[in-house]
């Protein structure tokens, strides 16, 4: 089964020296996970000050500026792994680097007949 591991943390808790180190620990937690034909996709989001929001209301679409919602730990990146069960999803989440200084919130991924393939 796939799971998304959303990591969620303060945008400003790391220094670029710091941000670097967790770059370089989530690739080599990525190749890892490759070798154990688990790793399907990871990616760092930029901060949120460069996020766009896009609402459709009665038929209007609404665009503005920023994240959604204010709040005080914010979406910084990913995972998709292939895992055996939630279990196994979580003990995977544990090793991502953002886990030490923020929050992995993992969810299983409802996989849809008919979507077109990656790549």
């Amino acid at each position: 089964m796939k799971y998304m591991l959303l990591i969620y943390g303060d945008e400003h808790a790391l220094d670029q020296t710091e941000r670097e180190r967790c770059y370089g620990e989530s690739s080599e937690l990525a190749r890892d996970l490759a070798a154990n034909g688990q790793f399907l996709s990871t990616a760092p989001l930029h901060a949120t000050a460069t996020a766009t929001s896009v609402r459709v209301r009665g038929g209007k679409r609404q665009v503005t500026d920023g994240p959604f919602a204010e709040t005080r730990e914010q979406l910084g990146g990913y995972f998709l792994v292939e895992a055996e069960d939630i279990d196994e999803a979580i003990e995977i989440a544990g090793r991502i680097p953002g886990a030490k200084w923020g929050t992995v919130e993992v969810r299983p991924v409802v996989e849809l007949a008919g979507l077109p393939l990656p790549g």
